[in-house]
């Protein structure tokens, strides 16, 4: 993961768009703001993550193993 400054974020936007497809990159504004930057057209790593898986917090649950728990819920 990498982090910006608002202005850095400025001068070489082109070049985090190329990260953006490899890493999470953090862009931070004056006031305290976050904001993340992510490639959204790289399906396999989107895929490969688990949708519990939130900043700080690192689940390792998978897409199926979540399916697996529902259906055995269901049942």
């Amino acid at each position: 993961m990498q982090i910006y400054n608002y202005a850095e974020a400025r001068q070489h936007f082109a070049t985090m768009f190329d990260l953006a497809l490899s890493e999470e990159i953090i862009i931070t504004r004056k006031n305290g703001k976050r904001f993340k930057l992510v490639s959204l057209s790289d399906d396999s790593r989107q895929s490969a993550k688990s949708p519990l898986d939130v900043e700080g917090i690192d689940a390792q649950v998978t897409m199926p193993e979540i399916m697996a728990v529902i259906r055995e819920g269901r049942e």
